[in-house]
């Protein structure tokens, strides 16, 4: 497996925002989840709820934003490869 030791700044920057990007993408995700068990049945979720998810959306956009901008610094093609092979 690759590691991130040998690479650049930049390249350690963007695989951490990927990091941040997939814990947003989970927690977003989870509870969308817990809401939908939740309500199976016909309820609606309340104002709490929709906020914390609406809370947890924001984050993830802000972090695939932040994502999208350190990839963008990484120029070297060969560490871009690496990034992709970490990522999977």
């Amino acid at each position: 497996m690759q590691s991130v030791d040998g690479l650049s700044k930049e390249a350690k920057i963007a695989y951490q925002a990927f990091l941040d990007m997939s814990d947003s993408k989970a927690a977003h995700f989870n509870c969308l989840q817990a809401i939908e068990n939740k309500y199976k049945s016909g309820g609606v979720p309340g104002i709490a709820e929709n906020l914390e998810l609406e809370k947890l959306l924001a984050s993830h956009d802000k972090n695939v934003m932040a994502f999208k901008t350190a990839m963008a610094a990484v120029t070297d093609s060969d560490e871009k490869n690496t990034l992709v092979q970490l990522m999977s």
